[in-house]
């Protein structure tokens, strides 16, 4: 199991002006500790959770190429993109830019969108929850038939018509970039994991639960004609011994799901200093994690 790392809070206590050497130190600290995945949320406005609207939150692929130029072998992405914020078009070239720079490193993170206040706030349609799922299902069949050389003609879809889906340059990644459908609603999300994805995202709420969510995928997968074992499990960790620094705690919540195929934890602590709890709780969690392999 491989250990990632979701930057969530950017409220440094020196304010915006340290952001820059924060996040250049994180993604040194989180190489040097072994970390195979960093990511940053994709919002406008930060979350209610993490101090809300009114507390620091930057653009996700702006910050991204920042962390791919100050980083050289950790897997990079948005943990999700909401489908709402950006035309299906752009989404593909922002995301094929940061593939190209990072020399073949970007997965493309996506999701249907929930965040309201965010959308109503900044001016953006926020389209009923069916039609936020239908638009999400066009985006990806854009999003691969922009990343395929073979198939630059149109596309004509009911909410999204390009007339032509060219990207050049293409992806450094072969085939593509890396696409990961966030979310575990059972009907739709996963069914999308199972045509479109290349890997999902599911919350660590219980081990039981994620076994669950796990067999509904596989019969999506089934449903679909695909291999179940193609697509690349991950969960997002956000328990209390990840931010008070327990690695024993983190090691004994985790090991229950050891066994369920997860190929990735990630792990989501609510801290605008992400780098020194990198140095004193990740690097011991990925030989802890190591180990129970």
């Amino acid at each position: 199991m491989h250990v990632g790392v979701h930057i969530n809070r950017f409220d440094h206590p020196e304010g915006g002006g340290a952001l820059r050497d924060e996040l250049a130190a994180a993604g040194a600290a989180a190489e040097a500790a072994g970390v195979s995945w960093l990511s940053v949320m994709d919002h406008y406005f930060q979350m209610e959770f993490n101090g809300g609207a009114e507390a620091p939150m930057l653009e996700a692929y702006t910050t991204l190429g920042y962390l791919a130029a100050r980083t050289s072998t950790v897997r990079l992405g948005a943990l999700v993109t909401g489908v709402t914020y950006r035309h299906p078009g752009l989404l593909a070239k922002i995301a094929t830019t940061l593939d190209v720079l990072s020399g073949g490193r970007a997965t493309l993170g996506i999701g249907a969108a929930w965040y309201d206040r965010e959308h109503h706030g900044l001016g953006v349609p926020y389209p009923p929850l069916a039609e936020r799922f239908e638009r999400l299902e066009e985006t990806l069949r854009i999003c691969l038939q922009m990343w395929d050389a073979e198939n630059n003609g149109p596309f004509e879809g009911r909410y999204y018509q390009l007339a032509e889906t060219l990207c050049v340059p293409p992806p450094v990644s072969s085939p593509r970039p890396e696409i990961l459908v966030g979310g575990g609603g059972e009907k739709k999300t996963l069914r999308l994991v199972a045509r479109y994805a290349d890997a999902c995202n599911l919350f660590a709420t219980t081990p039981e639960e994620v076994a669950h969510k796990l067999d509904v995928l596989r019969r999506h997968c089934d449903d679909a004609g695909r291999d179940y074992d193609t697509v690349r499990k991950t969960v997002t960790y956000s328990g209390e011994p990840a931010t008070v620094g327990d690695v024993d705690g983190f090691t004994s919540d985790i090991s229950g799901y050891t066994k369920l195929g997860i190929d990735t934890v990630i792990l989501a602590p609510r801290t605008g200093t992400t780098s020194p709890w990198m140095e004193t709780f990740v690097a011991p969690a990925v030989r802890r994690l190591a180990e129970l392999d």
